[in-house]
C-alpha cells in the first residue's frame, strides 16, 4: 500500500506581477476614457482658479512676468490686503445681504410654489404665466422706478432695497420650487388632508421635508447670485462705502491697485472661498434638486 503525498494547495489568486500591472493600467485608461469629458470640463474650470491663486502668492515684480509658477511664496499677501481695504466689513455686508435674501426667498417662494403646484384654484395657470413673464423681464427695466421708490422712502445707501424684495417675490425661485414640487405625488397631500391636516401643516410636515433637495438647490442659486451681485450694490450703496459688498469692493480695489496684480488676485481668491466651500458641502443636494426639477409639469 503506497502512501500518496498531499500536494501543497495552489494559490489561485496569485498572479504574475506583470499581468496584474497591465490590468491596473488598462483599468485606469478605461476610467480616463469614460470620464474624459468630465475631466476636460473640470480642468477648464479649475485652471482660472489655480492661476488666480498662484498669482496671489507672487511678488509684485514676478506678477508682471510671464512665469506661471512663483519663485517665492508670499503668503503675507493675503494678510496685507486687509490693511489696504476694510475687507472684513465688506465680508459682513455680503453675508448679511446673501443670507437674509436667501431666507426671505425661502419664506416667500415656498408657499407660493406650493399654491401653484398642489392647490387647485381659479386663475392658477394665469398666475404661473405671470411668474414666467416676470422671469423674462430684465431687472434693468424696473431699476429706475424701483430706485425712485426706495429713494422716496429714504432707504437708499443701505442694504434694505436689496434684501426686502426677496421677502415679497422671486420669480425664478418660485418657478424652480414649483417644478420640483410637481414631482411629489399628490396622494401624500391628499392623505394629510384626510388625516385632518391644514394646508399649512401639509406644507410644513409633508412637502418641505420631501422637497429638501429642491429647496437646497434654490437656496444655493439665490446665495450665489446675491454673493456675486454687482449691479444692485452699485446702484443702492455706491455712494456709501460702509455698505459696500465684496463684489463692489473688489471692482474698486482692482481699480485702485491696478499695478499690483498679486494683491488684486489675493482679494479675488478670498472672495471666491465662501461660495466654493458652500457649493462643495451642498453639491449633492444641489445636483439632486436640479436632476428632479422639471421631470413633471
Amino acid at each position: 500500500m503506497t502512501a500518496t503525498l498531499a500536494k501543497p494547495p495552489v494559490d489561485v489568486s496569485a498572479e504574475p506581477e506583470q499581468p496584474r500591472r497591465k490590468r491596473d493600467v488598462g483599468g485606469f485608461l478605461n476610467w480616463v476614457a469614460t470620464h474624459a469629458l468630465g475631466l476636460a470640463l473640470g480642468l477648464m474650470f479649475a485652471t482660472p482658479v489655480v492661476f488666480v491663486f498662484l498669482t496671489a502668492v507672487m511678488s509684485d515684480d514676478q506678477a508682471f512676468t510671464s512665469n506661471l509658477w512663483p519663485t517665492e511664496w508670499h503668503w503675507e499677501n493675503f494678510v496685507e490686503v486687509f490693511d489696504k481695504a476694510p475687507l472684513f466689513q465688506y465680508l459682513v455686508n455680503s453675508l448679511t445681504y446673501s443670507l437674509l435674501a436667501t431666507l426671505g426667498m425661502l419664506l416667500s417662494s415656498i408657499p407660493a410654489a406650493y399654491a401653484l403646484a398642489k392647490l387647485k384654484w381659479r386663475g392658477r395657470n394665469v398666475a404661473f404665466i405671470l411668474v414666467i413673464g416676470a422671469m423674462m423681464l430684465p431687472p434693468q427695466v424696473v431699476a429706475v422706478p424701483l430706485y425712485d421708490t426706495w429713494s422716496s422712502l429714504g432707504l437708499t445707501g443701505t442694504l434694505i432695497p436689496l434684501i426686502a424684495p426677496y421677502f415679497l417675490f422671486d420669480a425664478f425661485s418660485i418657478f424652480l420650487l414649483r417644478q420640483f414640487m410637481l414631482t411629489i405625488p399628490q396622494s401624500y397631500v391628499d392623505a394629510a388632508r384626510v388625516d385632518g391636516c391644514s394646508e399649512f401643516q401639509a406644507l410644513v410636515r409633508i412637502i418641505v421635508p420631501m422637497a429638501k433637495p429642491g429647496i437646497a438647490a434654490t437656496a444655493l442659486f439665490c446665495f450665489l447670485f446675491t454673493w456675486n451681485d454687482y449691479f444692485g450694490p452699485l446702484l443702492y450703496t455706491g455712494e456709501v462705502k460702509d455698505q459696500w459688498t465684496l463684489s463692489l469692493a473688489l471692482a474698486t480695489f482692482k481699480g485702485m491697485h491696478i499695478v499690483q496684480w498679486n494683491s488684486s488676485m489675493a482679494v479675488t481668491f478670498l472672495t471666491m472661498i465662501p461660495a466654493v466651500v458652500l457649493f462643495v458641502f451642498a453639491q449633492k443636494s444641489f445636483v439632486k434638486g436640479i436632476t428632479f426639477t422639471g421631470v413633471k409639469g
